[in-house]
């Protein structure tokens, strides 16, 4: 059986420790595909392609039977909130 949605949750929280954290399975249900959103104080500093590494590197074991990772957002939670603002900003303003 291919990787589920809770294991992929399970791992990064307890190696990430995400203030926010999505996955959804795109696989239709077999594990093989997922999209990640992700907010974590870890990300403090590191450029984007470091956060994706380190959210590979979070799972490795898991990427042994993950076909595609697609990682939509990886976050410090200071973006998160500003992001969240602008959102709240554009909502409002239609």
């Amino acid at each position: 059986m291919g990787v589920t949605k809770e294991v992929v949750e399970a791992t990064l929280k307890s190696k990430m420790n995400p203030t926010y954290l999505e996955v959804v399975d795109t696989s239709g249900g077999c594990g093989a595909s997922f999209v990640v959103e992700i907010v974590s104080e870890q990300f403090e500093g590191k450029r984007l392609l470091e956060r994706h590494r380190m959210v590979n590197t979070a799972l490795t074991e898991e990427m042994k039977e993950i076909h595609a990772l697609s990682i939509k957002k990886a976050l410090t939670p200071a973006q998160w909130d500003q992001q969240k603002e602008s959102n709240d900003t554009v909502s409002s303003t239609k």
